[in-house]
């Protein structure tokens, strides 16, 4: 793991008491990883290693203690001066946890459910036992500080999602002079032109800065009394925002396929390794296994080829990860091929999951795509879902490329001027 950019604006963290180097305001994920840090907490039940896999807050892997708070995802929280981090659910460390005897005694099959059930008194020590050794993490070390009280507003158009299709639609409204307002959770727009292993570069238009709202993370939709409203997490507090038109641009998940020790640390979504080279300048590995889909890991592989890192496997079928805390080495298969490869980082390339919650609250049918073997939001060319004022955009309807992304959403922008006409 090494920096692939100078380390500006250097700040002090710690993990676990010892001092670490970080670029203010990265995120402190992308911090460790830099330091060839990629143990990052132990799972609540098995006590098995967890590592970052997604860096986009559509996971729990990279949970940790921070500054004294429990569960906190590391890849949304900035590095700061002096910031605290611990790992997670060890005994007596993340690194020599002695619960992870787990697996080694129950190699083959375990049903904590079962165990020792029918015992009266085994049971009830059993029991009581595991409430202690489980659970994820321990409670803060202080009160939660106070928030402002909610906000409301009341506005018309609403686009959730900055990346290619928010963008789309928001130009096509901008071109058309009607109010909008757009909402981006990140600092900055542009979503996977400015992230994914795509030939893509930056966003070429970006909204007026009174119609982009940055750092505003939707977290809920509701329809109280028929009136819908957001729920938005932006500026330390709670903004309720009532809507009448919401075009939902929030792109997707990565999806983790099932192979053995797919949960290891360096097990990453093709996705978060892009993210860490062309945002924050982080080669994750040396010697990267980019898997999966073929054409999405050979621009992979040339993401990692330009870091000056070395891709092996491309785009080749993963049969098991290997290593005991972390990622050392990976079996695939190709063209009937099997080899055994040693890597530091398993890249997964291959179809994202709809981020299609804020959709499903709203009423919109979720339906499962054959083709891309993903839930999708149901709807029709030009975004419509058949809930009234309700569109989507992009990956919302299915994985696609950034520019088809963007010729959606503008389409669907055209769509959304043709619903708001009197």
């Amino acid at each position: 793991m090494s920096r692939i950019t100078p380390l500006e604006h250097p700040v002090t963290i710690e993990l676990d008491g010892r001092p670490i180097r970080a670029r203010e305001g990265e995120p402190v994920a992308a911090s460790l990883v830099a330091q060839g840090e990629l143990l990052f907490a132990r799972s609540p039940k098995y006590h098995r290693p967890r590592g970052p896999f997604c860096l986009s807050g559509g996971c729990s892997q990279c949970l940790m203690r921070v500054d004294g708070v429990p569960n906190v995802p590391t890849c949304r929280v900035p590095a700061r001066e002096g910031l605290r981090l611990e790992r997670q659910n060890a005994m007596p460390d993340a690194r020599i946890d002695l619960l992870r005897a787990t697996d080694f005694v129950f190699q083959q099959w375990f049903n904590h459910h079962e165990f020792l059930t029918g015992l009266p008194i085994a049971e009830a020590v059993l029991v009581k036992v595991a409430r202690q050794l489980s659970g994820l993490g321990v409670l803060p070390e202080r009160p939660a500080p106070s928030r402002r009280a909610a906000r409301f507003e009341r506005l018309g158009t609403v686009i959730v999602g900055g990346g290619p299709a928010g963008l789309a639609v928001a130009r096509r409204l901008e071109d058309a002079g009607h109010l909008y307002h757009l909402f981006e959770r990140e600092q900055e727009l542009g979503g996977r032109l400015v992230w994914s292993a795509e030939d893509t570069e930056g966003p070429r238009w970006t909204p007026p800065a009174s119609r982009a709202r940055l750092g505003a993370l939707v977290v809920g939709l509701f329809a109280d009394d028929g009136s819908p409203f957001l729920a938005v997490v932006e500026g330390g507090g709670l903004t309720l925002v009532h809507f009448e038109r919401l075009v939902l641009t929030l792109g997707a998940h990565p999806v983790l396929p099932t192979f053995p020790n797919n949960d290891l640390p360096g097990v990453m979504a093709s996705r978060a390794v892009s993210t860490l080279v062309r945002r924050h300048g982080v080669l994750p590995g040396k010697v990267i296994a980019c898997v999966g889909e073929p054409t999405e890991a050979k621009a992979l592989a040339r993401v990692v080829t330009a870091a000056g890192g070395t891709a092996i496997a491309v785009g080749a079928e993963v049969v098991r990860a290997h290593g005991l805390r972390r990622v050392e080495a990976v079996t695939t298969i190709d063209q009937g091929t099997t080899s055994k490869q040693r890597c530091e980082v398993i890249a997964v390339c291959g179809p994202a999951g709809a981020s299609f919650e804020l959709a499903r609250a709203a009423g919109a049918t979720i339906r499962w795509d054959e083709r891309s073997h993903t839930f999708v939001v149901d709807s029709d060319e030009l975004g419509r879902t058949g809930v009234p004022g309700l569109w989507v955009a992009g990956e919302q309807r299915g994985p696609q490329s950034s520019q088809s992304a963007a010729e959606e959403g503008t389409r669907v922008g055209g769509s959304v001027l043709e619903g708001a006409r009197p």
